[in-house]
């Protein structure tokens, strides 16, 4: 075969991992092998318990054709836990590789290369991203007191190409390889002359179709905030969740563009030799990094920001009193939205772009920290003289506070150019952006996980298990990474495969130490999740509001139906729900009832999964015919979709004025309970009425 295949492309059987192993039993090959064996026999037994259970229909009917706001976003959720189950196994098996590094270690410099490759991309654009989206996708509506997101099948779409880019990842483990470009996936290491194998065509797609559905989302979130919010609550009275959520949906908008201009523009030079990014015929590597990280920069706020919002929420709630500071949180984050486009150029000082630009965007990048600052004390002052309660939540939010000022510190060193420029290459740049991104935006996430999984499963997570997972997780990153600002500090590079300098030997077999605690942290969450749904019955809080909250997701049933409210709150006050529960007025009935109009199911969003993932697939591996279908068959779905006249089905006034009667009973029937007793079984989501704002 002296080229590509009409049918199977450059696909061959020399692309299974499998092959290579039994060819060539390095330790390296057999541990790719392993994995991709992982994977394969973990979607064989999804497939076999599905089957056995006979839970394809429910699958179909409740959740894959479903466009609820509430189930999207569960699906977000779940999505973003499988991705970084397997991306703290690769972040910790880089961290071994490492502490053997000083006599070569046990993988090949490829395989190691293509581990921080993946390990990056999976944990920004298939962990945070799909984490983040969830949530706002789930919450935001509830809290503005909408029935849904302004586009509930474009919704439905999104989710639908975020985990066709996922999928193109999973795919890349047992088929081919994955890039060994790094997550950034910069020229000419992604270049056609250096690497012409699929590696880096499987980055391009899974980060350009998933980039496509994370612009949709942006678009989705600012029309839905804008269009939707309840009757009298205007901009000011929104909840700081919701304010975060609205900054990040314009940074999604203006910031996405640039990533997928940058992907297809890459894919160009590969495909068909255009040439932007190549150092020859005119092209310069220095415009993808600028077009990258155009986008890479308001990525971090693009995932801290909701972060920021869920920390405001959990800090308020289990302080017993309102944000100290709202107007300056609001005023901070909108700072932090318009500065993360200014300062870009930090990611490349060492360059060579000149002195005068280093310091315009090293000036920049420290006045970024100034609103995160205001945040940060506007926190501090809500906990003050506040009756906290010491829940899992505040755990993570206490790990947050002192561990996210720790790695703001150091961004506040590295924007200075010189030191910079010293440090660039090293680990201590790698222990920085993790001391950002695990306590600012994933234990931001885990908290708000524990806060409003009640919400949506009607019952709590079990504390126990929590307070475990939290202290390892914070423990482990602690041991994990702050050996490595030594160690970068001593000149071990980043993404080195080995090293020669034994005194780097000790440092690294710590953090090999701090790996093993974060994967116990993750198999203690997994545990936690499971030990819960065994004693849901008796976790159970149906009433809706387990933690005294203070904004109106928490004046509905846990779950809420379909229609989120019976009807649509009015509101008076920032929090709203608050007010509402010291006034007397939180759980009065209705005046009337009336039908409400709720999206019919549709099955776009799976053609828009299956066709992109199918797109992605013949796209890496030449199959031209498979690339034209998917095509077809997606933009056929997208037309069919337009012609439906009726989208909505109707839940009639009676069976609404049913359950809202019923749940309102049950309310009226149930004790309430004090925080002091929140955390045990006596707690069924009804909160006892504390004196408010007193001490706000």
């Amino acid at each position: 075969m002296t080229g590509p295949h009409w049918l199977f492309g450059r696909l061959n059987w020399q692309s299974l991992p499998f092959v290579q192993a039994y060819q060539n039993p390095s330790t390296s090959e057999l541990i790719g092998a392993a994995a991709a064996g992982v994977a394969v026999v973990g979607a064989l037994f999804a497939v076999i318990i599905l089957t056995r259970f006979g839970w394809w229909r429910p699958l179909w009917r409740d959740w894959l054709t479903s466009v609820d706001h509430k189930r999207i976003g569960i699906m977000y959720i779940v999505l973003a836990l499988v991705m970084m189950a397997r991306g703290v196994i690769e972040g910790a098996l880089m961290r071994t590789q490492q502490a053997a590094g000083l006599g070569g270690g046990f993988l090949a410099p490829d395989h190691f290369a293509e581990l921080f490759s993946t390990h990056g991309t999976i944990m920004i654009f298939f962990v945070a991203m799909p984490f983040v989206t969830g949530f706002i996708n789930y919450i935001m509506p509830l809290q503005i007191g909408a029935r849904d997101m302004s586009f509930p099948a474009m919704n439905q779409i999104s989710l639908g190409l975020t985990a066709a880019g996922a999928a193109l990842i999973m795919i890349s483990l047992v088929v081919g390889q994955f890039s060994t470009g790094g997550w950034t996936a910069y020229p000419p290491y992604t270049g056609k002359v250096f690497n012409p194998g699929p590696g880096p065509d499987y980055w391009i797609w899974s980060v350009a179709i998933a980039g496509i559905g994370s612009t949709l989302s942006g678009i989705n979130f600012a029309v839905t905030i804008y269009k939707e919010r309840a009757p009298g609550m205007t901009l000011l009275r929104m909840p700081l969740f919701t304010w975060t959520v609205l900054c990040t949906a314009i940074i999604l908008i203006f910031a996405m563009p640039p990533l997928t201009v940058a992907t297809l523009m890459l894919a160009l030079d590969r495909y068909l030799d255009f040439h932007f990014f190549t150092s020859d015929l005119g092209g310069n590597l220095m415009n993808y990094a600028n077009l990258f990280w155009l986008f890479g920069h308001p990525e971090v706020y693009l995932l801290v920001l909701p972060a920021y919002g869920i920390f405001s929420e959990v800090i308020s709630t289990y302080s017993g009193k309102r944000l100290y500071g709202y107007n300056s949180l609001v005023y901070a984050t909108m700072a932090i939205a318009v500065l993360s486009f200014t300062v870009w150029l930090h990611h490349f000082f060492t360059m060579g772009q000149g002195a005068n630009v280093n310091i315009a965007f090293g000036i920049a990048t420290m006045f970024i920290a100034v609103p995160t600052g205001v945040k940060v004390y506007d926190w501090m002052a809500t906990m003050f003289r506040g009756r906290i309660r010491f829940s899992v939540p505040i755990v993570y939010s206490t790990g947050f506070l002192i561990l996210f000022v720790i790695g703001g510190l150091t961004g506040v060193i590295l924007a200075n150019p010189s030191i910079d420029y010293q440090v660039h290459n090293s680990v201590f740049l790698v222990a920085h952006f993790h001391n950002v991104l695990i306590p600012g935006v994933l234990f931001g996430l885990l908290a708000g996980y524990h806060y409003w999984f009640p919400k949506a499963f009607g019952f709590r997570l079990h504390e126990g298990w929590g307070y475990v997972s939290a202290t390892l997780w914070i423990v482990g990153f602690a041991v994990t990474f702050f050996p490595l600002y030594v160690l970068g500090i001593m000149g071990l590079p980043r993404r080195s495969v080995s090293y020669q300098d034994p005194s780097f030997s000790p440092l690294t077999l710590i953090a090999v130490i701090g790996a093993a605690l974060i994967l116990c942290a993750l198999a203690s969450l997994l545990i936690q999740l499971w030990v819960s749904i065994r004693k849901r019955h008796t976790l159970a809080v149906p009433l809706g509001d387990p933690w005294n909250g203070r904004t109106l997701e928490w004046a509905t049933s846990s779950p809420p139906p379909d229609y989120n409210f019976a009807v649509i709150p009015q509101v008076s006050e920032r929090d709203q729900f608050a007010w509402a529960k010291a006034n007397g007025t939180a759980f009065e009935p209705p005046k009337r009832y009336v039908d409400i109009q709720v999206p019919r199911n549709t099955s776009v969003g799976m053609v828009f999964l299956i066709g992109g993932t199918a797109l992605g697939f013949a796209l890496v591996w030449y199959m031209w015919w498979l690339a034209v279908l998917s095509l077809v068959v997606m933009l056929g779905a997208l037309i069919a979709r337009s012609f439906i006249s009726d989208p909505h089905r109707t839940i009639p006034a009676a069976e609404i004025e049913a359950d809202c009667t019923d749940w309102l009973a049950q309310i009226a029937q149930s004790p309430a309970i004090t925080r002091d007793v929140e955390t045990t079984l006596e707690n069924r989501g009804l909160a006892a009425v504390e004196t408010p704002e007193e001490s706000a």
